[in-house]
C-alpha cells in the first residue's frame, strides 16, 4: 500500500454535517499523518520522553501511556531504554487504536513487557508507577473530570515519579489566543491542509476538545499535590509539562 493511502483527508471533500470527531477506523488509517501535519513539535515531545525516562525513571518501574493511540510514546521509550528498565502499559478508549497499537508493539519490540489495555483512564485500576506519560489527552475528556484524573494519577505515581502532560492550550488574554490560532492555521497550511479542512476538522473538534490555560493547568498539578512542575516545551498554542512527585 502506498503512503498516499494513509495520508489524512478525512475532511477533504464537503459534508452536508460534520459529525463529532472520534478516534475510529478512519483516524487509526491516517493518524500518524495527521498528528505529524497537525500537531506542532509532536515529533520533539516524543524523542524526550526516552530521555525523560532515562533521568527520572526508577529501573522496573512501570510507565503509563493514556491515551496512547498507536504506541506512539512506547516505540520511543524501547529505542531508548533497554527491556528490563521498565514496564509499559498503555490505555485507549478507542477499540480501532488499541488493536493496532498490540500489533504494531507486538512485531517491533518483542523484547520489552508491553501491554495495551481498552479502557476509560477515569475508571481504570491502576498500579504503582514511576512516570505517567499524558499526551493530548486530558484536552478531550470533561473539563469537570480533569481534577480527579489529575490526583489519581498523583496517587498512582511512586515517590519521585514523574506526570509528562502534553496538551492544546489556549491563551487567556483573547488578542494573544487569537494570534496563536491563526499561526496555527498557517502551520496546517503549510503542511498542506486545505482551508475547507481546517474549518470542517474545527467544527467537528468544537466541544470535543476543550482547551485549558497553561495556568490552569499548573494550578490543577499543585492542587493534586505536586511539589512541582515545569512547562518544558510550547510551539504555538501546543504545550508540555513535566511535574514530579515528592521522592
Amino acid at each position: 500500500m502506498s503512503d498516499a493511502s494513509y495520508r489524512d483527508a478525512i475532511f477533504s471533500t464537503p459534508l452536508d454535517r460534520v459529525a463529532r470527531f472520534s478516534f475510529d477506523e478512519k483516524v487509526v488509517a491516517c493518524f500518524p499523518d495527521m498528528i505529524r501535519r497537525s500537531v506542532p513539535g509532536y515529533g520533539q515531545i516524543l524523542g524526550m520522553l526516552g530521555l525523560i525516562a532515562a533521568r527520572h525513571l526508577r529501573h522496573g518501574a512501570r510507565v503509563y501511556d493514556l491515551g496512547c493511540s498507536l504506541g506512539a510514546s512506547a516505540l520511543t521509550l524501547a529505542g531508548r531504554l533497554p527491556p528490563d528498565a521498565f514496564r509499559y502499559t498503555g490505555v485507549d478508549l478507542s477499540p480501532a487504536m488499541v488493536a493496532r497499537a498490540r500489533e504494531t508493539l507486538a512485531a517491533e519490540c518483542p523484547d520489552h513487557v508491553m501491554e495495551v489495555l481498552e479502557g476509560d483512564i477515569r475508571t481504570l485500576d491502576y498500579a504503582p508507577a514511576g512516570m505517567v506519560v499524558l499526551n493530548f489527552t486530558l484536552q478531550f475528556l470533561a473539563p469537570e473530570d480533569r481534577d480527579a484524573v489529575i490526583e489519581r494519577l498523583f496517587q498512582t505515581l511512586e515517590p519521585g515519579g514523574v506526570l509528562v502532560l502534553s496538551e492544546k492550550v489556549k491563551a487567556a488574554d483573547e488578542q494573544e489566543n487569537a494570534w496563536l490560532v491563526e499561526r496555527y492555521h498557517d502551520f496546517k497550511r503549510a503542511n498542506g491542509y486545505s482551508e475547507m479542512e481546517i474549518s470542517q476538522k474545527r467544527t467537528a473538534l468544537e466541544n470535543v476538545l476543550v482547551p485549558d490555560t497553561l495556568a490552569g493547568h499548573h494550578e490543577r498539578l499543585a492542587r493534586a499535590g505536586f511539589s512541582r512542575a515545569h512547562t518544558w516545551f510550547q510551539f504555538l498554542n501546543f504545550a508540555s509539562l513535566i511535574a514530579f512527585k515528592d521522592a
